[in-house]
């Protein structure tokens, strides 16, 4: 949630954009007939943005191709609801990170999508109590963000082999010389670390957990929806929802995916796949993957970042961009980072965020019960008197059958090369994209796109 990553300007070649824009995906996709028929030169599996931005560049090419879609909508893991009126949310995506040479910034000036800027400087932060972090209580609070980060960097600079971000920072930290109130700052730090990149801390290397390439400019939203995104670049694609892919096959003479819904051929296929949905076997490769691939599948982590959006009868919050928790000990990562949605669409709506092991539990948790926790915590902060939200709209994507997960982080174990070999094609056959195939900008939107752009041109040119 909190990255700097920097991109090279890259060529988006999507000359036919500007006319399409105007077409929602659901508007042609309904007239798509759901049955195969004859034979494609391409197919492009999953209609997220990866896949979109594949189908995209190669058709744009003069390639024919056809996008299968598990789900009955086309973003994948970027998810404008709509649910409520003149307030759509994002359930997935969020943000641009960094617009400065990004492609998606550029696609949102071809949509004429509104953004607006968000400020990590922004922010209220509370400690444990409730209480605003001030004066040398603030000091101690920049401090162990500070000794966190600067723990894992020394680390990385003298490391001999792998380990975790947690035993890393408690053994250069000192955790058991440490007080209460400091531990709980200090998980504090090492939990924003997994906001960001959605693993565990005891999980993410401590080598690699960062091995992306930091970025330049502005973090902004989609006030709109990110839906403008993907609906802009679904124009006049074929795409066939409803399409659950559960086995690909391929030789010398082309390849063949079966759905639920029949059996598909083409010359080439692309595989947008989220890494979850990989490694949970649900889709079978019939002549199996190199050996390289499964092993990249295996040891690369996929974690989790889970939304709770609250709608409220009246804002009772500072207008900061942020609010920022420190939780008890025993109530490590609950609860902690906040956004302040009233500021990006006028509506009185906070936004929670929960990652890594505790958003991973409280999937299993009723509506119910998640609304009462986000409640307590923010009873503790504001006083027991705010009022109870009439609204709730709450993401489970470690659930997602075609997900497993939010995004993709370095686990303990994994390398950055690992991103390639997930990346690399199978006998000029089949081919990879998603966020978790770039080395340098796994986990964001741009990541994925760019990944999308590469598969295609590795078919197209």
């Amino acid at each position: 949630m909190h990255r700097r990553r920097f991109l090279q300007s890259v060529g988006l070649g999507l000359p036919s954009l500007a006319v399409l824009a105007a077409c929602r995906a659901d508007e042609f996709d309904a007239a798509t007939e759901s049955t195969p028929s004859g034979r494609t030169g391409v197919i492009v599996v999953g209609a997220g943005i990866s896949g979109l931005a594949a189908a995209r560049h190669l058709a744009d090419q003069g390639e024919d191709v056809l996008v299968l879609e598990a789900r009955d909508r086309i973003g994948g893991r970027i998810w404008t609801s709509d649910d409520w009126d003149g307030a759509p949310v994002d359930l997935g995506a969020s943000w641009i990170h960094g617009v400065d040479g990004n492609p998606i910034t550029a696609l949102a000036a071809k949509a004429e999508a509104r953004t607006l800027v968000t400020d990590l400087e922004n922010t209220t932060d509370y400690l444990t109590d409730g209480s605003e972090a001030e004066g040398a209580r603030a000091k101690a609070f920049e401090r162990w963000q500070d000794e966190t980060a600067d723990a894992l960097t020394s680390y990385q600079d003298n490391q001999e082999r792998d380990a975790s971000m947690r035993s890393v920072v408690e053994r250069q930290l000192d955790w058991s010389e440490l007080s209460k109130d400091d531990k709980a700052m200090v998980n504090s730090a090492l939990n924003d670390y997994e906001h960001e990149y959605s693993g565990s801390v005891r999980q993410m290397s401590a080598s690699y957990f960062d091995s992306d390439t930091p970025i330049n400019g502005d973090d902004v939203l989609f006030p709109d929806g990110y839906e403008q995104i993907t609906d802009l670049l679904a124009a006049g694609l074929p795409i066939r929802t409803g399409h659950v892919v559960k086995r690909i096959d391929w030789n010398s003479s082309g390849v063949s995916v079966a759905t639920t819904k029949g059996t598909f051929r083409a010359d080439q296929v692309v595989v947008t796949l989220p890494l979850g949905v990989l490694q949970s076997g649900a889709v079978t490769f019939g002549p199996g993957l190199p050996s390289a691939k499964r092993n990249a599948i295996d040891k690369l982590g996929m974690g989790v970042l889970n939304k709770c959006y609250l709608r409220f009868p009246r804002k009772f919050w500072p207008d900061t961009d942020w609010l920022n928790y420190v939780p008890a000990l025993d109530k490590y990562g609950q609860w902690a980072q906040w956004i302040n949605v009233s500021r990006v669409n006028g509506r009185p709506v906070l936004l929670g965020f929960n990652a890594a092991d505790f958003g991973r539990t409280i999937e299993s948790w009723s509506d119910t019960r998640i609304v009462d926790s986000a409640m307590e915590t923010l009873r503790t902060i504001f006083g027991r008197d705010i009022p109870a939200p009439t609204g709730f709209q709450i993401s489970r994507w470690a659930s997602d059958p075609y997900a497993r997960g939010a995004y993709s982080f370095n686990k303990v174990g994994s390398t950055p090369a690992m991103r390639d070999q997930l990346a690399a094609t199978v006998e000029d056959r089949v081919y990879f994209a998603g966020e978790a195939t770039h080395r340098t900008s796994f986990a964001t939107v741009h990541g994925a796109y760019l990944s999308g752009i590469r598969a295609a041109q590795e078919i197209a040119g």
